[in-house]
């Protein structure tokens, strides 16, 4: 690395950004508006992409494109989340869907009514993610159109929904934005207009929650338990279990490693590499690369 190049985070989260990565003549020219990114077993990149084609569009971790798929079945692309067998889920505002995808792109599931919202209370309305739990049992962070979260077991059946709108513990602010199963069992929610994460048991009961955060839009937790948290406004906080921060940093601005639009969504890959997706802005992504 050279001495000059400009490094982000601190101690053993320190980063370089990657120039360029996915576009040019092995990517793409450019990216639309990107809503959310997961990596699978093999560090393939997926980039759920919003505008101007929803699409999901699948890269190599050096930036070559392999693939695109779901063109014309997704409508308002949200979330994307990728479980230990690759398995693809993703959630679409529009549709009101939660969808189960193999890497490849065929279609294996479904949950929901494409086209038609949950009556209150009921999966779906706008669901921004859904993730999947050692035991096997899904959660849904729901959403956009309602301020719910949902447990369903394995069978793919719903167990119970918790959530209601306002600041007090279990209630969301508007959007519940996104979800997570940590290594402890707890179950987070993004709570973005609130400014924090809340926690809960596999039921719905809350537990705590850590505050503070800028408008917090998606969160990733690695192998290690440790916890990557994308800030709306404009900043990435690296985290431990119990909510310590290991690392933060966010500075706004269209050069490498700023922040000109709004983090919605980040993953981290087996090498320890972080990707970051904003939205509001087109051709905002980038790969920060840890040194």
């Amino acid at each position: 690395m050279a001495a000059t190049e400009k490094t982000f985070g601190s101690g053993p989260y320190t980063y370089r950004v990657q120039p360029g990565w996915g576009r040019g003549p092995y990517g793409v020219p450019a990216f639309g508006l990107v809503s959310m990114v997961a990596c699978d077993s093999a560090d393939r990149v997926y980039v759920f992409q919003r505008e101007p084609v929803a699409v999901m569009l699948v890269f190599d971790r050096e930036g070559r494109l392999l693939a695109r798929w779901g063109e014309g079945t997704f409508r308002h692309p949200h979330g994307v989340w990728i479980g230990p067998d690759d398995t693809v889920y993703c959630t679409d505002r529009e549709t009101h869907t939660v969808t189960k995808w193999s890497p490849d792109g065929r279609l294996l599931q479904t949950w929901g009514t494409p086209g038609q919202p949950g009556a209150p209370g009921q999966p779906f309305n706008e669901p921004s993610r859904a993730v999947v739990a050692p035991s096997g049992d899904m959660y849904v962070s729901d959403g956009y159109g309602q301020h719910r979260v949902h447990h369903f077991g394995p069978d793919g059946r719903l167990h119970c929904s918790w959530g209601e709108p306002g600041t007090g513990p279990g209630q969301f602010g508007w959007p519940v934005h996104s979800v997570w199963v940590d290594p402890r069992g707890r179950v987070l929610v993004v709570d973005r207009q609130n400014g924090r994460v809340q926690h809960f048991d596999a039921h719905g009961r809350y537990l705590g929650e850590w505050g503070g955060l800028l408008s917090p839009k998606d969160l990733f937790i690695d192998r290690q338990g440790t916890i990557y948290i994308a800030e709306g406004g404009g900043r990435i906080s690296i985290m431990d279990l119990d909510g310590n921060v290991l690392a933060r940093w966010g500075e706004k601005g269209d050069g490498p490693g700023q922040f000109a639009a709004s983090p919605h969504s980040c993953w981290v890959d087996s090498h320890g590499d972080l990707y970051v997706g904003e939205v509001i802005t087109h051709d905002r992504f980038q790969k920060f690369v840890r040194v």
